[in-house]
């Protein structure tokens, strides 16, 4: 057995021997990254596999790149997928270590610097989050595209126009985020004056009925299912996720990006930043405290970073808002629940109703879900039957014959 394990690593040290220069110090930045030792292995062997194809067809270690994108249409079984995987790492790493040049950068921020000066701006003046950025930024550019980034092609027909034009082949919701980010880089023009006061007027509205909605939710007995499937060892973590969603109603951003800093053990509260930027308390149940502890002791990779919650597998870093989403849908998966509504808000929804029906009022679900206004919450009156014979007014019409 011994005997057989030694011949695979010199058949492997042999087929890479073109690339050894460099693997090396693959290895090492593949350990800087969390890498086990085990999966260092495993992507050696997978990238000499790689390494066999590309230099019989003829591509050498200045043309890597160009190799790896032609290894596209071959390594694209189930199996052979992994050789390319290796190789996307290898080609990072000699970018990084500038043995190839780095790749063309399609950030839009740095296409359109207009687009930068407005991100910075919104970050500093209004505590804008990147995530609402990120939503801004195709709408935005496609304005540059269709008016320039001249304020002074920005008549009232032209926005007008523009945002008419984008939001034709979208729904209403879309169609007014359409219509919210324009009016909020219009706004910024106006506060620079780059732009006319009220410019930001010629933006249409989409139609809005207050309330029109019901909110989408899960029963109790489909977060009791939810939560059986993040037991055991393996999903600690998830158990976490689900519980800050579940209980507390955090938005996937905030449970991203939950640091230790943020938790009061010796009164029993965390502290979080919301969209504003201004710092709230709700407190910590114990459930999800104890299944923090579990986490933390028993599951959670060691390395030096102050973020609660860290992907399981390499390379190891901070979750993201949309890997906390990605846990849910997999969550939702596991437990067979079938849900139009497969995002973490729908926790936060559910939330909100649970407490609703377990006789909280309607400024205390607001306080936890801190919304700025009363309307924002009134929403979940729909859920209670109780509660909307309360508030029901008569009937000042006829009554049927």
């Amino acid at each position: 057995m011994t005997k057989r394990k030694y011949r695979h690593r010199r058949s492997v040290d042999v087929r890479i021997n073109w690339l050894q220069p460099h693997v090396n110090g693959f290895k090492h930045w593949l350990v800087e990254r969390n890498y086990s030792p085990a999966t260092i292995v495993e992507v050696v062997r997978l990238l000499a596999l790689w390494g066999d194809w590309v230099r019989a067809a003829g591509f050498g270690i200045e043309t890597l790149a160009d190799g790896l994108n032609a290894s596209a249409s071959v390594f694209k079984g189930s199996k052979t997928a992994r050789a390319q995987g290796a190789a996307a790492l290898f080609v990072a790493y000699l970018r990084e270590c500038k043995v190839l040049p780095q790749k063309p950068t399609s950030s839009l921020e740095e296409a359109w610097p207009a687009l930068a000066a407005f991100g910075r701006w919104m970050r500093e003046q209004r505590g804008i989050k990147d995530s609402t950025l990120n939503m801004y930024q195709p709408v935005l550019a496609d304005l540059f595209i269709s008016l320039g980034t001249d304020p002074v092609a920005y008549t009232a027909a032209s926005i007008r126009d523009f945002v008419l034009e984008r939001a034709k082949p979208h729904g209403r919701w879309r169609a007014r985020g359409i219509a919210v980010a324009t009016r909020a880089y219009l706004k910024y023009l106006v506060a620079m004056g780059q732009c006319p006061i009220g410019r930001e007027h010629a933006v249409p509205s989409f139609a809005n009925w207050q309330l029109a909605t019901t909110p989408r939710f899960l029963g109790q007995s489909d977060i009791e299912r939810l939560l059986a499937t993040c037991e055991g060892e393996s999903r600690l973590r998830d158990r976490v996720v689900m519980l800050l969603l579940a209980r507390l109603g955090l938005r996937a951003s905030e449970v991203a990006n939950l640091t230790f800093g943020d938790i009061d053990w010796r009164n029993g509260r965390i502290a979080l930043i919301g969209k504003v930027r201004r710092e709230e308390w709700l407190p910590l149940p114990q459930d999800v405290g104890d299944a923090m502890l579990a986490y933390i002791e028993r599951a959670r990779p060691r390395i030096a970073t102050t973020q609660l919650l860290l992907t399981d597998i390499a390379p190891i870093r901070p979750l993201s808002r949309i890997a906390v989403k990605c846990i849910v849908r997999r969550a939702l998966d596991r437990a067979g629940i079938e849900s139009i509504h497969r995002g973490a808000h729908v926790l936060r929804h559910s939330a909100a109703t649970m407490m609703l029906r377990s006789g909280a009022s309607l400024a205390g679900v607001g306080a936890v879900l801190r919304h700025r206004s009363p309307s924002t919450t009134a929403l979940y009156a729909k859920v209670d039957i109780g509660l909307l014979s309360e508030i029901a007014q008569p009937w000042g019409g006829r009554l049927p014959c």
